[in-house]
């Protein structure tokens, strides 16, 4: 048989390898060797398997990644790295691509296959594997790790022997905040948003462990919260593998996004485009606790229309903007939603006083449709009215100017951090698509619409209706005298007092 020498480099790697969950998932750094381990785990759990009345030891997993493009060229990679042809047999090409693997008294079947769509399910509805790998799975839909977790467990037979072991493992890079994986490894807070439906396919079941790597660096803050830098974390795994400098050049001109992610193992949305605020600074933007709102001043909430319907509660305050929550929404009509984010606003800012603003375009009436988003909302008791704008540059300019500006000496701009998608959308999910151009790099003239995309034209909404379109056009307005006094600390545990827009 071909040796195979391989040490788990790093103490999360070696608890990842000897655990037996059901579901197992390990986020790391790039080059942290995760993908590594979760090739040898295939084959050493492929060598504990019980042998059969032949003495055979059989098993059959599949492999997963998002497109083909990135199956051959990095998943295939590897696994023919720790598995090459002339050691351990012939790899047919052919879709889908799979390895048969005779050595010994090991029977070891490997299909590979790239599922990047929900309906790519499909795909995996005629296999009976040990085991599945899923790699990269921020790339991957929650669908698919459903599909991949219901064809598991179902090779050998139980005339073969059964299986040992049967399950999932997983890997991947730091994904988005409002990410799956990010849910269910606990690393953020299920919205209050998220219809308990959806809560309950996001919860951690018994049996799934998720383990997190340390990041290669670490993040250098100022005093004040500010990044500075960045410096090795000496707690990093399987850097004695890696060639000297190897964190250094991957960072030399990425963003902080890419750095986040692939380097420091945190949170982070990459940028598929041109972020729409560049200005925008988690560490200056991001309150670092939760926003308690200022007594006695009006809520602020901008509401976004469509099929997938979607609110940003804010409010304005002495020139500051305070972002206090999101409601986000799917294929709901205007009756539910008008619902939903009542129950919403009672639960989380009780008594509330709010004033609302929406779409232009939702007091205008479908032909196949007898009332109005803003009918239907009254209707329901909000009483919703349109901005005077919906120029997507104007917006926009809306909610940069208070990004850019302070008041009072600090940000004129801070937002909750249980606004996730709102976030995630700042820090590139809600962006320019890149025109497929040659030459100079172009952009669509207007976001591309995506999950990120509802929530912030709702953000904007509340901006123009709350006074900042009125600034663009005229100039700084005049103070307004409010309720709380100047002294008034946003973070502290005070509960304020609201009711419903007449």
């Amino acid at each position: 048989m071909a040796a195979l020498d391989f040490r788990p480099p790093g103490p999360t790697l070696r608890a990842f390898m000897r655990d037996d969950s059901y579901f197992r998932g390990i986020q790391g750094p790039v080059g942290s060797a995760k993908s590594t381990t979760c090739a040898i785990e295939i084959m050493r759990r492929a060598a504990a398997q019980r042998p059969g009345k032949d003495k055979l030891r059989r098993s059959r997993w599949v492999v997963v990644r998002n497109t083909y493009a990135e199956l051959r060229t990095t998943t295939i990679k590897t696994w023919l790295m720790w598995f090459p042809e002339n050691d351990w047999g012939h790899f047919a090409w052919s879709a889908p691509p799979t390895h048969h693997i005779r050595k010994a008294e090991i029977d070891l079947e490997v299909i590979f296959l790239a599922l990047d769509k929900p309906e790519d399910i499909k795909k995996l509805l005629s296999l009976e594997v040990t085991g599945a790998w899923l790699n990269e799975a921020r790339e991957l839909d929650k669908a698919i790790v459903d599909g991949a977790t219901q064809r598991v467990g179902r090779y050998p037979s139980k005339s073969q022997g059964g299986p040992s072991w049967y399950g999932v493992i997983a890997d991947t890079n730091a994904p988005s905040e409002n990410h799956w994986w990010s849910f269910m490894s606990g690393q953020v807070p299920l919205p209050e948003w998220m219809p308990e439906d959806d809560k309950l396919t996001m919860r951690k079941p018994a049996g799934w462990t998720f383990y997190l790597q340390p990041g290669a660096y670490t993040e250098v803050m100022d005093p004040s919260g500010a990044l500075i830098g960045y410096a090795p974390n000496p707690l990093a795994e399987n850097v004695e593998n890696l060639p000297e400098g190897y964190y250094e050049q991957q960072m030399q001109g990425k963003t902080r996004a890419y750095i986040r992610a692939y380097v420091c193992n945190k949170l982070a949305t990459l940028n598929a485009g041109k972020m729409v605020y560049p200005s925008f600074r988690r560490e200056i933007h991001v309150a670092r606790e939760t926003i308690i709102p200022y007594p006695g001043v009006d809520l602020i909430v901008g509401i976004d229309f469509g099929r997938t319907p979607a609110a940003a509660v804010c409010q304005h305050y002495r020139g500051r903007w305070l972002v206090l929550g999101e409601l986000i929404t799917e294929n709901t009509n205007a009756r539910k939603f008008a619902e939903e984010l009542k129950a919403y606003l009672h639960r989380k800012f009780p008594n509330s006083q709010c004033r609302f603003y929406g779409d232009p375009a939702g007091d205008h009436r479908p032909q196949t449709e007898d009332e109005t988003p803003f009918r239907i909302l009254r209707a329901a008791g909000i009483n919703a009215y349109p901005t005077h704008s919906n120029d997507p540059l104007l917006r926009i300019e809306a909610v940069t100017l208070p990004l850019e500006r302070l008041a009072d000496g600090v940000p004129a701009f801070v937002v909750d951090p249980s606004c996730t998608t709102l976030i995630s959308g700042f820090e590139g999910g809600y962006h320019f698509r890149r025109l497929q151009v040659s030459g100079e790099p172009r952009y669509d003239d207007s976001p591309h619409k995506n999950s990120f995309s509802h929530v912030h034209d709702a953000l904007q909404y509340a901006f123009l209706g709350g006074g900042e379109g009125r600034r663009l056009i005229s100039g700084p307005e005049r103070p307004v005298p409010v309720v709380a006094p100047r002294h008034y600390n946003v973070l502290a545990r005070t509960h304020s007092r609201m009711r419903a827009a007449p």
